[in-house]
């Protein structure tokens, strides 16, 4: 009976003899990042890094606690959230099936999944209203251009639980702080789109105009006339901007209630003398929006022009409960990280100066000369970095010049040397790489006295203010 040839995991014959040459196949074509794509690179992070400890500390301060949902949701959570017959959801959203069968999306905005969170884990029983925010990438298959990635990133913040104009004051009023902590000039706009009761007359008067144009616009908004007229505002074809403009205007609509929600919302921001300018055109492209909405805008040259939208946000009182909640007001914004990145290295390459927190200074270098001596420098580095002293090291160089040009490039105040002749002897130079004195001590004692000169350095340092 023939021995049956083993196999590997992917079905593949495995050769017989133990001696065969394993080879490597080439990709005939190196992989190139997928479309719409960004890698954030070392050189970058300092930046990044920068933004998210800014609002981060932010939304600390205003009592929200951070929250992380996953980046893959049910796809029934964005359809009935979203809107069926929005952008998002017809166009941009990444969905697929997984292997259960389960239909899935990559996440292409936050709130959706923070409501269901809030409905399936029972906040509803804490205190209200539940603050939080996250800090997270989001997946939209959008046209690549300027500033706008298939993968991004966005800082968001949302209330959920209170329907007080001076929860959507508020917070408009972190999305522009953070805008000014980081030296970015920007301008609100604002509009109210009512509630569900007082936008479905709008609606109608809205189509019935719409029906008038209708050979003047573009096919989409034909499409839109039809299925959601309220996204017939949202249209960004230059042809139907002028029938944009000429449209009746919301706010003329609003009930009561909705009126004086959002003027007590205007009153807070004169109070906050926070800038903004009414947009009667502005709805946002989420269904689930009500009552206020907004959207932040980059200033070219401190003029009132506006260029690029930053950020938004606005009110969602029937979201929770439209996905199987209680009826439960919200309110909170999105803001892109990469829009700020994007300016603010354009602010730096234009030689303004962005004020990032200092870099933390680095106490010493640690340089060794031979084998044996880089073999024991390793042991060191890791007990003085146990101890909390900020060191860094050269063990893939040899030379010892190579070593100390490296030490005098990160402006360190010391270098420990350790070479055969101090391993031999038990012993290890620390060299003060200001004035160039040099002295040998025993390297059992070198914890207590790098101490010691540390603290001494920072006293002189103190004095010198």
């Amino acid at each position: 009976m023939p021995r049956k040839k083993k196999t590997d995991e992917d079905g593949e014959n495995i050769p017989a003899s133990s001696s065969a040459t394993i080879q490597l196949q080439t990709m005939s074509k190196t992989p190139q990042l997928v479309k719409g794509m960004k890698d954030i690179l070392p050189v970058d992070q300092e930046l990044w890094g920068h933004i998210r400890d800014t609002a981060t500390k932010i939304a600390t301060q205003y009592g929200f606690g951070r929250i992380d949902t996953p980046i893959v949701e049910s796809t029934t959570l964005f359809t009935h959230s979203v809107g069926k017959q929005t952008d998002i959801v017809e166009k941009e959203m990444y969905t697929f099936e997984d292997q259960g069968g389960d239909n899935l999306t990559l996440r292409p905005e936050f709130t959706a999944g923070i409501a269901r969170a809030y409905i399936e884990h029972g906040m509803l029983n804490m205190p209200q209203p539940i603050k939080v925010f996250t800090i997270g990438p989001l997946f939209r298959h959008e046209k690549p251009q300027a500033d706008r990635y298939r993968q991004h990133h966005q800082f968001d913040c949302e209330v959920i639980g209170e329907a007080n104009p001076a929860v959507d004051a508020q917070l408009i009023l972190m999305a522009f702080k953070l805008y000014k902590t980081l030296s970015l000039p920007v301008i609100l706009h604002i509009n109210s789109i009512g509630c569900l009761s007082c936008r479905g007359t709008y609606r109608e008067v809205l189509a019935e105009y719409y029906r008038t144009k209708r050979s003047q616009i573009c096919e989409d908004c034909k499409r839109r006339l039809l299925k959601n007229p309220l996204r017939l505002l949202d249209c960004k074809e230059e042809q139907c901007q002028p029938i944009k403009a000429g449209a009746p205007q919301i706010i003329d609509y609003l009930c009561e209630e909705c009126k004086s929600h959002f003027e007590k919302v205007l009153e807070f921001l004169d109070v906050l003398e926070i800038p903004y300018s009414l947009n009667s055109h502005l709805v946002r492209g989420f269904d689930y929006y009500t009552r206020t909405v907004f959207e932040f805008y980059l200033l070219q040259n401190d003029e009132d022009t506006p260029s690029l939208a930053l950020g938004g946000g606005g009110r969602y009182d029937n979201l929770v409960e439209v996905l199987g909640g209680r009826p439960t007001p919200g309110c909170g914004f999105g803001l892109g990280i990469e829009r700020i990145v994007n300016r603010l290295k354009q602010v730096l390459h234009d030689g303004g100066e962005i004020a990032l927190p200092p870099h933390a200074p680095v106490d010493m270098f640690l340089a060794q000369l031979g084998e044996q001596a880089k073999r024991q420098a390793m042991v060191l580095f890791e007990d003085l970095v146990t101890e909390g002293f900020a060191v860094a090291e050269g063990f893939v160089k040899d030379s010892l010049k190579a070593q100390l040009e490296l030490a005098n490039k990160l402006n360190v105040r010391f270098t420990l040397i350790l070479g055969q002749k101090e391993l031999l002897d038990g012993t290890i130079i620390i060299r003060n790489m200001e004035g160039g004195e040099q002295e040998v001590v025993d390297i059992k004692k070198i914890i207590p006295i790098l101490k010691k000169k540390i603290e001494s350095v920072s006293e002189d340092s103190y004095l010198n203010l």
